[in-house]
């Protein structure tokens, strides 16, 4: 989610030593090698599609592994936070590892924030983003704005782990952010951080919130034309983009009009299919060179965010993250 600074820390504080020994019950066993495979980078998933800890994916019903199961605080720390939770996992930089430069680009991603609470860190693990840098104590709560270029770097010879939890918010969650501290900027007057030690609204599983539906069957008219307003808004000016916006806004109202006549139904999707196959080949034409504001190919964006969304008449799952940028600018 795009924020309007790089880093919110929330005035809560968890028990990290707590969370780290339920992360150490789990055992070894429990790691899984980062789905793109980078060096030095693991995940214990937690939160998972069909609560399947073999999933990476992004689209469907997230429910518990049965590792969250197993830790009773660590989901009372969810509970605490209030959010609808989507895809949630303890994140492992072995020492000297990094996450390297990038921005999530995903349909994912634009409307949900990654929540981070540091278990395992060191002061030499630097957080980028933008042109911002933090280090996030151990039992810290923090979130970023995921559309910068953000990188993590492990300076230490030990490992660091998060949780690393995907919401879309919720009324406590928001709540909590509004009372967040921008770093560079000071406390606000009287900011005070709660010590969370478990025994207040104690959770489990069963009280926790989870997303059921997160990827649209055919995309709403409304939603199509908030993404692409949101991407367009963010084109680096070139003379070619006059032509690119007059092609969204034809994309935009042939869907409203076809959304009008078939909205969901199946019947449809081969109208939707031809409309979107058209503005493709258009926008392959025009919008190829196009960047945007924070570094990212506009047409990279664009198949994420909307043209592998939009219709789901296709078994392909939109890539994870912005693998699909990443492997373009190389």
């Amino acid at each position: 989610m795009k924020l309007q600074v790089p880093f919110i820390q929330l005035p809560i504080r968890f028990d990290a030593e707590r969370l780290a020994g339920e992360m150490r019950a789990l055992g070894d066993a429990a790691w899984r090698p980062h789905p793109q495979k980078f060096p030095g980078n693991f995940s214990l998933p937690l939160i998972a599609v069909h609560g399947d800890p073999d999933s990476d994916s992004t689209a469907g019903p997230m429910r518990p592994t049965p590792h969250l199961e197993r830790c009773e605080y660590l989901q009372q720390v969810l509970n605490r936070l209030g959010a609808v939770w989507g895809r949630t996992r303890l994140m492992k930089l072995s020492g000297g590892a990094e996450v390297t430069p990038h921005a999530d680009i995903n349909y994912y991603w634009r409307d949900r924030v990654r929540v981070h609470v540091p278990i395992i860190t060191s002061p030499a693990v630097r957080f980028i983003c933008g042109e911002a840098e933090v280090n996030m104590a151990q039992g810290e709560c923090w979130i970023f704005d995921t559309w910068r270029p953000h990188r993590v770097i492990n300076a230490a010879a030990h490992e660091r782990v998060h949780l690393v939890a995907d919401t879309v918010g919720g009324d406590r969650f928001w709540e909590l952010a509004g009372r967040g501290r921008v770093p560079g900027r000071g406390a606000f007057e009287g900011w005070q951080v709660e010590e969370f030690d478990g025994n207040q609204g104690a959770g489990t599983s069963s009280s926790l919130h989870f997303e059921s539906v997160n990827v649209p069957q055919v995309m709403t008219p409304w939603e199509l034309r908030d993404h692409l307003n949101f991407i367009l808004g963010h084109a680096e000016p070139d003379p070619r983009l006059a032509e690119v916006q007059r092609l969204a806004a034809r994309l935009v109202s042939s869907w409203q009009a076809l959304w009008a006549r078939y909205g969901e139904d199946r019947d449809g999707w081969p109208a939707y299919r031809e409309v979107l196959n058209v503005f493709t080949r258009n926008m392959e034409l025009h919008a190829m060179p196009l960047r945007l504001s924070n570094g990212m190919r506009f047409m990279s964006t664009l198949r994420s965010m909307v043209l592998g969304v939009a219709l789901a008449d296709r078994a392909e799952e939109p890539l994870p993250e912005e693998m699909r940028e990443r492997a373009e600018a190389k």
